[in-house]
C-alpha cells in the first residue's frame, strides 16, 4: 500500500529513526506495517555487541509510526498534521528482536478523534508475537517552517 517514499513524505523520521519500511495493509481502522531489522543499524552497536538485541524502545517506536501513518491516512492534507507519541500503556516485550528478523506491526484503532488517537499494538516475528501494547497520540497542526534570515551587512 505505501512504499519507503510514500512513507517519507508523510512521517517526519529519517534515519536512523525512520522504523517502518513498508505498508502492507491500510484500512480505516487498521495498518500493517513491515520493518526489515538489519545489522547495519547503529542501536546494535551498543545493544549488545557480542549478541545484539533491537531495543523494545525501537520496536514500541515501530509500533507508533505505524499508527502515526494510519492516523495520517484520514488526512485529507496529512502533510499539514504531525503525530506526536503520547503515551504508551501495558507495554510487553515477549521475546527478543535480532538482527534479519523482520517484524510485523499491527496497529488497530481504539479511539480515533481530532486531535487525539488510542491504538492497540502487535508486533510479530513470523507467527511469534514480540511486544505488544496500548499507544496513545496527539495529534497537532504542523508548525510553519521559521523564516530564514539573512546575513547582517555589518560583519
Amino acid at each position: 500500500m505505501l512504499d519507503i517514499h510514500q512513507i517519507r513524505e508523510l512521517l517526519p523520521h529519517r534515519y536512523p529513526f525512520l522504523m517502518v519500511d513498508r505498508v502492507i495493509e491500510l484500512g480505516e481502522n487498521t495498518a500493517v506495517a513491515i520493518k526489515n531489522v538489519s545489522a547495519n543499524e547503529p542501536h546494535f552497536e551498543g545493544h549488545f555487541p557480542e549478541y545484539p538485541i533491537m531495543p523494545g524502545v525501537l520496536i514500541a517506536e515501530a509500533l507508533a509510526q505505524t499508527g502515526a501513518l494510519l492516523i495520517m491516512s484520514g488526512f485529507e492534507d496529512p502533510k499539514s498534521k504531525l503525530v506526536l507519541f503520547a503515551k504508551i500503556e501495558d507495554c510487553r516485550f515477549r521475546r527478543p528482536v535480532f538482527p534479519g528478523d523482520q517484524l510485523r506491526l499491527e496497529v488497530e484503532f481504539l479511539v480515533n478523534k481530532k486531535r487525539v488517537a488510542k491504538m492497540a499494538g502487535k508486533a510479530y516475528v513470523g507467527d511469534d508475537l514480540v511486544a505488544d501494547g496500548v499507544m496513545m497520540c496527539q495529534i497537532i497542526d504542523k508548525p510553519a517552517p521559521e523564516p530564514k534570515s539573512e546575513p547582517s551587512a555589518e560583519a
